[in-house]
C-alpha cells in the first residue's frame, strides 16, 4: 500500500501528462475515483484546447458526479454542453446536468429553488431533445418534482388552519388551487378551504360575520357540486348548515344591540382592520 501510495503521489508530481491522463482513466474505470479527481482537476487546464479534452471534460463530470458531488458534476456536464454542442456526448450530458439538479431537489419542507431549477432544465432537455430515449425519463422526473411544489404549498396552507390564521389559509388554499388545479391535494383543499372560511367567519367582529359565513356557504355548495361522492361531503353538508344557523344567530344579535353598543361594535372592528396582518399570508410558511 506504501509503494502504491508512492508511485501515485510521484505521478501526480511529474510533468508527464500523458501517463496522468491514461492513469485517471484506469482509476476511473477501477471506481478509485477519489484518486482519479486530483489527476483530472490537474489536467483539466493543461488539455484545453487539445483533441483530448473532450474525453477529459467528461471523466471529469462524471468523477464528480460518481463522489456524489452534484453541484461540481452539473457545473462540468453544462461546461462539457457549452464546450462542445455537437459531440455525441452533448445530449447525456445535457441530461445529467439536468438529473444532477433533480438529485439536489431537497425535501418539500425545505426551499425549493433546486426543485424549480431542475424542472426548468429538464423541460430544456425535453424541448431540445424531443424525441430522445431519455425524454420521457426527464418527463417523469418533472412530475415527481411538481408534486412536491404541490405538496409544499398544501402543507403551507394547512399549517395557517392548524395556527389558527383563517384568513390566511383562505388565501392560501385558493392560490395553491389556483397554481395547481389537477393536484392530488384538491379535493382536502377544497373541504380544508371552508372549514377555515368558517372559522375565520366565526372569530371577525360581529359585523362582518354575516358576509363571511355566506362565502363558506358559497364555498361548500361549490365543493358538493365538484365532488359529490366526497368522503367530506357530510362534513361540507353541516359546516353549510351550522354557517346558516350562525347568520340567523348574528342577525338577531345586531338586532338587539344599543346604538351605544353598534357604535362600540364598529369602532372595534375599524381599528381590527387597520391593525391586524392576517390575510397577507406571513412568514409562518415553511422554508
Amino acid at each position: 500500500m506504501v509503494g502504491c501510495k508512492s508511485k501515485f503521489e510521484k505521478l501526480k508530481a511529474s510533468n508527464d501528462n500523458v501517463a496522468k491522463y491514461r492513469e485517471a482513466i484506469r482509476l476511473y474505470n477501477n471506481k478509485k475515483y477519489s484518486k482519479a479527481l486530483v489527476l483530472f482537476e490537474d489536467l483539466s487546464n493543461k488539455y484545453r484546447g487539445r483533441p483530448e479534452n473532450e474525453e477529459l471534460m467528461y471523466y471529469f463530470a462524471y468523477t464528480n458526479y460518481r463522489l456524489r458531488d452534484y453541484t461540481s458534476a452539473r457545473f462540468h456536464f453544462k461546461n462539457f454542453t457549452d464546450q462542445y454542442p455537437q459531440s455525441q456526448r452533448a445530449e447525456e450530458c445535457r441530461f445529467m446536468y439536468a438529473y444532477c439538479y433533480y438529485l439536489e431537489s431537497p425535501a418539500y419542507t425545505l426551499d425549493q429553488d433546486n426543485t424549480l431549477k431542475a424542472i426548468e432544465a429538464l423541460q430544456l432537455f425535453i424541448n431540445l431533445y424531443p424525441k430522445s430515449d431519455r425524454a420521457e425519463e426527464a418527463a417523469q422526473f418533472i412530475a415527481d418534482l411538481r408534486d412536491k411544489l404541490e405538496h409544499k404549498s398544501f402543507a403551507n396552507a394547512k399549517l395557517y388552519l392548524d395556527v389558527g390564521d383563517y384568513k390566511s389559509a383562505v388565501i392560501a388554499f385558493q392560490n395553491s388551487l389556483r397554481d395547481y388545479p389537477d393536484t392530488k391535494y384538491g379535493e382536502q383543499m377544497e373541504f380544508l378551504a371552508i372549514k377555515a372560511q368558517y372559522l375565520y367567519a366565526k372569530n371577525s367582529m360581529l359585523n362582518s360575520q354575516e358576509g363571511r359565513y355566506q362565502d363558506a356557504i358559497e364555498f361548500s355548495d361549490h365543493f358538493i357540486d365538484n365532488y359529490p361522492e366526497s368522503k367530506y361531503k357530510k362534513d361540507a353538508e353541516n359546516l353549510k348548515k351550522d354557517s346558516q344557523r350562525d347568520i340567523a344567530s348574528v342577525k338577531k344579535l345586531i338586532a338587539s344591540l344599543t346604538p351605544n353598543q353598534k357604535k362600540k361594535e364598529e369602532k372595534l372592528e375599524e381599528e381590527q382592520k387597520n391593525t391586524n396582518p392576517k390575510g397577507s399570508l406571513p412568514e409562518q410558511t415553511l422554508q
